[in-house]
């Protein structure tokens, strides 16, 4: 048997060996890390972007409504009794807790209490009065009254209604206004009412317990009560195979409810949260069907990377194969032998990896958790590309050793011109032509659509355009390389030394400015495309809605004579609207317009050109302006513009005029028909101050909710996956350098010694790898971040979910992205550089001569 069969020991002293070469094996290890990051995170960033949603989709959503719904509408009060029973009795069995209920009468119109009819709604609801805020009274079994009613009648506490019929009035709570508290969610339309709209509702009196709720009912001479629903305080659902098991078990507690009841019983049942999960479901499906080309590519090139790392193993420890070849050792066994030096360092690297994906998904990921079963996948997925990643190391080595030592080829020259010649860039456009056209015939975003579709191939349009730039770069830089040996720079023996040095390294220089290039150009499309979906959001929800929140009101509080209430003095605007003349005009307050209105990339300076007619009309801004816009305003003379803006708050970018209210007299204010209250303040805040001053609030809405958000988040997630993949692209260029660097670690050194025995100074030498390095990373940097940009520039409105709406998606400016890629690109030039010339510095002549 031959002795490398019978002698283990160098596969057993494999792990020690491995040390020679601590560079190889941090590669290695980072290579793992890295594959299988990018492996685990792609199922772990699918996830939370459900999880995401789903977490959305609750906040939106009544909290008593995760579950399941029962409601019966005009009904009798006797038939109450057994729905609730039912529910409660089934809930447990499905995991739920007790039911709440609530029970509400129709407006009943004359309702006596002090002598005095009122319209009245006379409800119910299980722990409601801990949602209530109480000015006086007790919990004491009767009737709590709303503090406007109460007020208004000029009662007191223990007054009952009906002619003494009624329950004592024992509590005085604070009238729930819109938007009510979540708790009311639900209940909205019947526990809130605004008198000031027509029609007007009653005011809601609630009971304080059951029994109340019924002797009220009973005496007010209630038939059937408008409307009876119970529902279930069920835990909001923070993945979306949590949703889904919450759905499931309520769809079984409604089916048992509906068998109890029988088919007679009029019962509007089902779990409204179903839509929510299904749209976290589509959009979690979204996210994964986009990313999933991404993910394999970077797979891909993480084990090209492992592939690179067998091959640099195998040039290191070309002497000790050529050894064990001799003794008898097969291709299979040195492919051991390499997993056995490496296999530690992948082992913990995809370990490591895989951890981080999981520990950093807050980071890099959507803001939402992953399932269970997810973060099982991604470990599963994670480990099975370890499992390809040792295998194919194994692989790389053992091919090597068989066309070397068996078949006697030691290069394949004939296939790698092949592959070379082969036509890549042309497939990569190919593709990023077919995402393009998939891009552009994207249908915009309609009502009907819970999600937006996303096309993936549409989404690799980016990535492709920025692949098909780097391999055109590398088919020039080898051509250039090819043909280097013609340039004659002796005079600058640096820059001739750095050009020779790269002619005799085109493989690792042409695969280094790919992945360069792929990396800056990622980073910079997907950096550009995300941050603008977010922008994109930001600006047309700003402008749409003008400022933090509004709210139309009353025409005297336009009009100045009843004042703002003081909680919204110097934080809220008055505008008014006006239409009729083809234009929309804004007649809004210059100075109280600029301090508390959403403004943009507005200059508010255009404000103070606004005023009082003048011999040339009223001083107006222009906005969108058309051919065809005339000056003619409503009941004034016709508008002078003093600027023409392309968009303005409200107004959008339809034809416009925005003045000031100076411009109009006191009987023209009374003439504008909207007016509408701009504030800085939250919605709540907004409305509390109105409805604690008496004055309508129709129409209220914030900037957090005038927009569906999840479209512009779905794009933004999927691009964040981008950023991820073009920073650990960015990681592996580094890599790749160094591994180059240290492949030709001998050559350099015996290069570099020898020229500094014929005369060349430290410096000259420096700044020759410098030169090498830079040119280099500065072609990639230059590809890739032009390219980058320019696709970014090109895609982002097209990716816009909301087109209809003015603006149009753009990137940020990208000039931080590029002083901050340039930085990064100095620093790894001068590292690598240093490294060079280190090893000149450290090497031994003679030593380097005899071997």
């Amino acid at each position: 048997m031959p002795r490398a069969h019978r002698d283990a020991s160098p596969w057993r002293k494999a792990p020690q060996a491995a040390w020679s070469s601590p560079l190889t094996l941090l590669v290695a290890g980072v290579t793992a890390l890295l594959s299988c990051f990018l492996a685990g995170a792609a199922v772990l960033h699918a996830s939370a972007a459900g999880g995401a949603t789903v977490s959305a989709q609750a906040e939106t959503s009544c909290p008593d409504l995760y579950g399941p719904s029962f409601t019966q509408r005009d009904v009798s009060p006797a038939a109450m009794p057994a729905l609730l029973d039912s529910a409660r009795r089934h809930a447990p069995a499905h995991g739920f807790g007790p039911p709440r209920a609530s029970m509400y009468t129709p407006d009943l119109p004359n309702v006596e209490f002090g002598g005095t009819a009122y319209k009245t709604r006379l409800g119910y609801t299980d722990g409601g009065l801990d949602q209530l805020t109480l000015f006086d009274g007790s919990r004491a079994p009767g009737l709590w009254m709303g503090g406007d009613l109460f007020s208004q009648a000029g009662l007191g506490l223990g007054v009952r209604g009906e002619r003494g019929q009624l329950p004592p009035v024992v509590g005085v709570y604070e009238d729930l206004v819109n938007p009510a508290p979540r708790w009311w969610c639900s209940q909205q339309a019947l526990a809130v009412q605004q008198r000031k709209v027509d029609p007007a509702g009653g005011a809601i009196v609630f009971a304080t317990d059951r029994a109340s709720f019924d002797t009220a009912v009973a005496a007010a001479g209630v038939g059937q009560l408008e409307s009876v629903r119970v529902t279930f305080d069920a835990p909001a659902p923070a993945t979306v195979a949590e949703a889904e098991d919450q759905v499931r078990r309520a769809d079984e507690l409604v089916a048992a409810v509906r068998a109890d009841l029988g088919p007679g019983v009029r019962l509007d049942a089902g779990v409204p949260f179903s839509v929510s999960h299904e749209i976290a479901r589509m959009a979690q499906e979204n996210v994964r069907d986009s990313i999933l080309p991404l993910a394999a590519l970077s797979v891909l090139v993480g084990l090209g990377g492992i592939g690179t790392v067998g091959l640099q193993w195998y040039q290191r420890r070309y002497r000790h194969i050529r050894l064990h070849v001799t003794r008898g050792a097969g291709p299979l066994a040195l492919g051991g032998l390499a997993v056995a030096e490496l296999g530690s360092a992948l082992l913990l690297g995809g370990a490591a990896g895989t951890g981080l994906a999981h520990a950093l998904l807050g980071v890099y990921g959507p803001p939402g958790a992953a399932s269970t079963p997810a973060k099982w996948l991604s470990i599963a997925v994670a480990a099975g590309v370890l499992v390809l990643s040792v295998a194919l190391l194994a692989g790389v080595v053992s091919v090597r050793v068989h066309r070397e030592f068996q078949l006697g080829r030691v290069t394949g020259g004939r296939g790698r011109q092949v592959l070379f010649w082969l036509p890549w860039e042309l497939g990569a456009a190919a593709l990023a032509l077919l995402g393009w056209l998939r891009l552009t015939e994207r249908p915009p975003l309609t009502a009907t659509d819970p999600v937006p579709p996303i096309d993936p191939l549409a989404l690799t349009y980016p990535v492709f355009v920025v692949l098909t730039a780097g391999l055109v770069a590398a088919r020039l830089g080898w051509l250039l390389l090819a043909a280097s040996h013609r340039a004659r720079f002796w005079s600058r023996p640096a820059l001739q030394m750095a050009i020779r040095r790269l002619a005799g390294a085109r493989a690792p220089v042409t695969g280094v400015l790919v992945i360069g290039v792929l990396a800056l150009g990622t980073l910079a499309a997907g950096n550009g495309i995300a941050d603008g979906q977010r922008n994109a959001l930001e600006t047309k929800s700003g402008m749409f809605v003008g400022a933090n929140s509004r709210a139309d009101t009353e025409s005297p509080v336009g009009t100045g004579e009843v004042p703002l209430p003081e909680a919204l003095r110097g934080n809220s605007t008055v505008v008014g609207e006006l239409t009729g003349t083809g234009s929309v005009v804004l007649v809004v307050d210059p100075v109280s317009f600029t301090g508390s209105a959403w403004l943009g990339d507005f200059d508010p300076a255009l404000l103070d050109k606004l005023g009082a007619p003048g011999p040339d009309g009223v001083p107006a801004l222009r906005v969108g302006h058309r051919p065809g816009q005339k000056t003619a305003l409503p009941g004034l003379p016709d508008a002078h513009p003093v600027a023409d803006l392309a968009l303005f708050p409200i107004i959008g970018g339809k034809p416009g005029y925005v003045i000031s209210r100076a411009a109009l007299s006191p009987a023209q204010l009374t003439t504008v028909p909207k007016w509408t209250v701009l504030s800085e303040l939250p919605l709540s805040g907004l409305v509390g101050a109105l409805a604690a001053a008496d004055l309508a609030h129709p129409n209220a809405v914030s900037r957090d909710a005038a927009l569906d958000s999840l479209p512009f988040f779905l794009v933004e997630w999927t691009f964040s996956f981008v950023v991820l993949l073009g920073g650990v692209l960015g990681v592996v260029a580094v890599l790749a350098l160094l591994v180059a660097v240290e492949v030709r670690r001998r050559q350099n050194a015996l290069a570099g010694a020898l020229v500094l025995r014929m005369g060349m100074r430290p410096r000259a030498l420096l700044r020759s790898h410098l030169i090498e390095h830079g040119a280099l990373a500065g072609m990639a940097l230059v590809t890739g971040v032009a390219c980058g940009v320019a696709v970014a520039a090109i895609s982002a409105p097209r990716f816009d979910p909301a087109r209809w709406l003015a603006p149009r998606s753009v990137p940020p400016d990208p000039t931080l992205f590029v002083l901050g890629a340039t930085t990064a690109a100095v620093l790894v030039v001068a590292m690598a550089g240093w490294l060079a010339v280190r090893s000149v510095r450290t090497a031994r002549t003679a030593e380097l001569l005899r071997a």
